[in-house]
């Protein structure tokens, strides 16, 4: 599910769970914090590149997952967004920068790794959106507790009751991406980012990303979060949401098949 590749002055992480678009499930966010723990560990590298293989950088929460977790839903519910609030903030507190190269799909909770990444490139394919209010769930992966620094009051709100989609062109515009690269040149332009930013002064470096978050209270930000992602996915109006969003998946021919491939098994 996750692949860690050191090769000094770069470590890179590559979600490996492309047959369901990475979606995050708690097995895959534990070995992406035992990399992250790994890469802390090392003081040969200097910078992290965050990437992912198949079409989707992650989908968010596997809904899969929480269907054969439906008899311990807030237990399933309350671990995975724990784990994901762990992961984002094992993130920022890296000793190291964090260069995400993001590429297609990007929904729900897996915002939550763009947003914690120092410098995010997207190829012109990639999109975020929320599908909260349609599957009726509560925000989580930072949409509440994070994005609003980054685009906003408004625009976080236009996208989570609209279910809009933030292309890649407004990621840029808006601030939460750094800059648009083709598709094709993703990859190396991460590494060659990575390595420009690995030979700047560490101590600079270090210094720059500790003023950047020193006043964000990110974990008890996201702690809210998953409290109120619990609360709302054992309701009634979640359950029912959540099943009919999967039979639409499933049906729907309109839909894009990626997206149906998100729940079929």
């Amino acid at each position: 599910m996750i692949l860690l590749d050191i090769d000094p002055p770069l470590a890179t992480v590559t979600l490996n769970r492309p047959e369901r678009h990475n979606s995050l499930v708690p097995e895959l966010l534990e070995k992406l914090l035992a990399a992250l723990a790994e890469v802390a560990a090392r003081p040969d590298v200097r910078v992290l590149v965050l990437q992912a293989n198949g079409r989707s950088f992650s989908t968010g929460g596997d809904l899969g997952g929480f269907v054969e977790h439906r008899d311990d839903l807030e237990r399933y519910a309350g671990r995975l967004v724990g784990l994901l609030n762990e992961t984002i903030v094992a993130l920022i507190d890296l000793p190291v920068p964090v260069v995400a190269a993001v590429h297609g799909i990007v929904t729900g909770g897996s915002l939550g790794l763009v947003l914690a990444s120092d410098v995010a490139l997207v190829t012109r394919q990639a999109s975020f959106t929320p599908f909260y209010s349609v599957v009726g769930f509560s925000p989580d992966g930072g949409w509440t507790a994070l994005l609003p620094d980054v685009i906003g009051q408004k625009r976080p709100a236009d996208l989570l009751l609209t279910n809009g989609t933030m292309t890649a062109e407004q990621a840029v515009a808006w601030g939460l991406a750094s800059r648009l690269v083709p598709e094709e040149d993703l990859q190396r332009e991460a590494r060659a980012t990575a390595l420009t930013v690995a030979a700047m002064q560490p101590g600079s470096v270090q210094a720059i990303r500790r003023r950047l978050w020193a006043d964000v209270p990110v974990a008890q930000r996201l702690e809210a979060e998953r409290r109120s992602f619990v609360d709302q996915i054992v309701t009634a109006e979640a359950q029912a949401g959540m099943w009919a969003f999967l039979d639409g998946l499933r049906s729907n021919g309109s839909r894009a098949e990626g997206e149906r491939e998100l729940v079929d098994r």
